[in-house]
């Protein structure tokens, strides 16, 4: 497959004669380790240069769909007792077993702003995980980042602004590897739908891909995430996960990658290309669309290949070493424990091999890893609720004489919280979206069950409408409390099936099952109306905002398993919120200035980032749209004042290096066998059906197309490029430049915590008006003062420049702002920049 020149051309929705394209880039650079990977890769050294061949092929190749006890699962090495790796979603919890935990989604600990949190919740995933047997965990998430906020899998990750999502991913791949296991962050890159995800091109120029979709990828590589998961779509006409130049250029040689990419599952289309372009490992292991004898890109094909000289060998080499420098370091070596669980059965008998039906034995142990973290997920459920709207003196809730709980989303599902396959369903209350991202509830808390125990509690007459559409019944409930509590939601989730006509994407920004229309019922006859939603995203609710009877609002997104317990810790003070909102309401679905490609007439359709970085609230801002909700915004029972803004440039002759230099050449490890005959199975190697192997069919080769760049196989030292350097990028982008402080004063009259926000204005006509470049939760009790710091890096303040392939200083101003918003800048200061 030839790949050609580079230039981004506007397209139609529907294809073009005349596409967007990257450059390609080769060869594939080789891992080489660096801070943090140098231990892990002279362990690897010594484990890859024994291998032989057909060894170093199976760490490469998962071994076929359910064809072990994980859901993805590469090969083994028996001869040296290394067993096959075990890959697991998801991003909330351990998916496909049970005695888990179900976490907040992505969405909803990003909603919290605190890098604390985060953190433990990383942690805690990591521990369930390491303790289920697994080697990789399939998460977290930055892509999509949530450029449409109709997009089906906004919720698994951290929001739309890349700040916040850099911070978040990293927090979770920390907290995650420091328990043993890699984590694989996920999708990379510009997954931004699910409609067409397996063929839309996803065109975009190379500022916008830096400065937005890259940025959060940048954080985690810099955490030193193990793996990177490409996505399924196309990049500027090239798919993700044969894309050299997202791949070779911009992740393994700017961002110094120094782990494996693995493909989503069948995002594999080429067995050479692939290798070249950067791919490490491919999962399941079929080859979705091959028409080869082995049915996989790799596995035999991948020998195959090696054997005829297609690919160098030590690319395959490098491909080995990624995969095990990742497993050493974050400990696998010294803290896997067996698999203990079967992704494809809840039985405690059944299959090992489960697509074959071979190897009856004890499959599900049943091991309880939930440990205590219950409590950190009811203690995240409630810091992410946001308060949107409050007036008057209905929350925080004491004591009230009687209460309604009203609508479906307070309930529990009549069939359990695990009712539905991956949650496609949306019976009672909603606590995560659908798809691969889901793992089984040991238990769900729903609303209607908190409270009415806190209502027995405190003697409150507690009265409990089930159902969204008999309004009449909602009416009279409401209008006989002292307070009306209604619920509603809207879920989305992975476009592998549709639920109420929603083909994973949202159809549109409304509430589900009658949600308006049940809280307009309530709020015309109680003028204590409060009004929850449980959402993946931003639905369209000023005419709620708007109604003097709601006298509060909150949006508690995806809670997971404490649902209720957190939600009641809210409203009844127990708890002061501290949520922030981390995407904009917007009034209209049009306000976004983007929108789902929902109709094509092709599998393969062009779709174009044209809006550049202006998304979300960046894009608000340049139009000039009153959202009902800004980013970032949040009440809190409390009230907070910011005062004495400071900027502290670091060095009065800062400046900034392009990295520079080369790096060494790239090498190999082992002998690498070439006689056909070696790589054949012995004639008495009984098979596993279904099971994807290295071995070749026959001595006679394939013939592979020899249409790649020599580049692609020039092992020479190679260049190392501006912004480039290990784990990141070059250091000199990380170095704090500035230090900005402010007092924060709790000016009410409870304890509470605020989260001050840094926003940066870069100065440029063709700008942003600001973005976010940092975020602190500062806890303060009536009265006390604190000052927070945000350092503040040459990335920060800086563009991408296309033309110098590096990070730059413009020549505007620059300036600073502190405020409780994207919108509500209390604080600002022109930051006089070195000469």
């Amino acid at each position: 497959m030839r790949i050609y020149a580079a230039v981004l051309l506007s397209l139609a929705a529907g294809g073009s004669a005349q596409q967007a394209t990257f450059e390609p880039s080769y060869p594939s650079p080789w891992g080489a380790g660096g801070p943090g990977w140098d231990e892990a890769y002279a362990k690897a050294r010594e484990f890859v240069r024994q291998l032989n061949l057909l060894e170093k092929v199976n760490l490469t190749t998962g071994t076929g769909n359910q064809a072990d006890l994980c859901t993805g699962n590469t090969g083994s090495i028996p001869r040296l007792n290394f067993r096959h790796l075990c890959l697991q979603d998801g991003p909330v919890g351990v998916r496909y077993t049970d005695l888990n935990s179900v976490f907040p989604a992505g969405i909803s600990a990003a909603a919290t702003w605190s890098r604390s949190l985060l953190r433990k919740r990383g942690e805690a995933i990591g521990a369930e995980f390491n303790g289920k047997g697994i080697d990789v965990h399939l998460g977290p998430v930055v892509g999509p980042l949530g450029r449409d906020p109709a997009g089906g899998r906004n919720f698994e990750a951290f929001g739309p602004d890349p700040y916040l999502s850099g911070v978040a991913v990293a927090e979770t791949i920390i907290g995650t590897q420091s328990a043993g296991v890699v984590a694989s962050v996920k999708h990379y890159v510009l997954n931004e739908q699910e409609h067409f995800r397996s063929g839309i091109s996803s065109n975009i120029d190379d500022k916008s891909l830096h400065e937005l979709y890259l940025w959060p990828f940048a954080d985690a590589v810099r955490a030193g995430v193990g793996s990177v998961m490409c996505s399924y779509n196309q990049i500027n006409n090239t798919y993700a996960c044969e894309n050299s130049y997202v791949l070779n250029k911009l992740l393994k040689n700017e961002l110094g990658f120094q782990g494996f990419v693995m493909s989503d599952w069948g995002a594999q289309h080429s067995n050479v290309a692939s290798a070249l372009a950067g791919l490490d490992m491919t999962a399941p292991g079929e080859g979705f669309g091959t028409n080869n004898t082995y049915g996989t890109f790799w596995g035999g094909a991948l020998t195959e290949a090696m054997l005829s000289l297609a690919i160098p060998p030590w690319r395959l080499d490098d491909m080995v070493m990624r995969i095990m420098a990742a497993f050493y370091k974050v400990g696998r070596d010294t803290k896997q424990v067996d698999i203990n669980y079967s992704s494809w059965t809840n039985e405690t008998e059944g299959y090992q091999y489960w697509a074959a039906k071979m190897e009856k034995t004890i499959v599900n142990k049943h091991v309880d890893v939930q440990a205590d973290h219950g409590e950190l997920i009811r203690e995240m459920g409630a810091k992410a609720t946001v308060l949107l709207k409050n007036v008057g003196v209905v929350l925080p809730l004491n004591k009230p004489e009687s209460i309604a709980i009203i609508g479906e989303d307070a309930q529990d599902n009549p069939d359990g919280p695990n009712g539905c396959v991956d949650r496609i369903c949306n019976n009672g209350t909603l606590a995560m979206g659908w798809g691969s991202a889901t793992a089984e509830y040991p238990y769900l808390i729903s609303p209607a069950t908190a409270l009415e125990k806190q209502a027995e509690a405190d003697g409150t007459v507690f009265t409990n409408v089930k159902g969204n559409f008999d309004l009449d019944a909602a009416r009279a409930a409401a209008s006989n409390a002292s307070v009306a509590i209604v619920f509603a939601n809207a879920d989305a989730g992975e476009g592998y099936t549709t639920l109420d006509g929603n083909f994973g994407d949202r159809n549109n920004l409304t509430l589900w099952k009658g949600g308006d229309e049940l809280i307009e019922a309530v709020a015309s006859v109680n003028p204590n109306t409060v009004v929850v939603i449980h959402s993946v995203g931003p639905v369209l609710i000023d005419h709620i905002k708007t109604n003097e009877n709601v006298s509060a609002i909150l949006w508690a997104g995806l809670p997971g398993e404490e649902s209720g317990n957190s939600l009641t810790d809210v409203l009844y003070g127990k708890v002061n919120p501290q949520g922030r909102t981390p995407f904009t309401w917007g009034k209209n679905a049009q306000d976004w200035g983007v929108s789902i490609l929902f109709n094509s007439t092709t599998p393969t359709p062009q779709q174009d980032f044209a809006e550049g970085v202006f998304i979300d609230y960046r894009y608000f801002d340049r139009e000039e749209i009153e959202p009902s909700f800004e980013f970032g915004f949040g009440l809190s029972y409390t009230n907070f004042t910011y005062a004495d803004l400071v900027s502290t440039l670091q060095e009065e002759d800062a400046t900034y290096q392009p990295a520079s230099g080369e790096t060494p050449a790239a090498p190999t490890y082992g002998f690498l066998d070439y006689d056909p005959t070696t790589a054949v199975a012995p004639e008495d190697f009984e098979r596993i059906p279904k099971f994807i192997y290295p071995y070749i069919n026959n001595t006679t080769l394939a013939e592979f197309p020899d249409d790649f760049p020599r580049s692609a196989h020039n092992r020479s030292a190679q260049p190392i490029l501006p912004a480039g350097g290990p784990s990141g990028g070059n250091p000199e982008l990380y170095k704090v430049w500035y230090v900005i402080t402010a007092n924060i004063t709790n000016t009410g009259e409870v304890a509470g915590t605020e989260i001050p926000q840094l926003y940066i204005s870069h100065g440029g006509p063709n700008e942003p008006k600001v973005v976010l470049r940092g975020f602190d939760e500062i806890a303060l009790e009536p009265g006390e003062t604190k000052t927070v710091a945000f350092n503040l890096t040459y990335r920060d303040l800086s563009n991408w420049d296309t033309e110098a392939e590096d990070w730059r200083l413009t020549e505007y101003p620059k300036t600073a702002y502190v405020g409780a918003s994207s919108r509500d800048l209390r604080l600002q200061q022109e930051l006089i920049l070195p000469k």
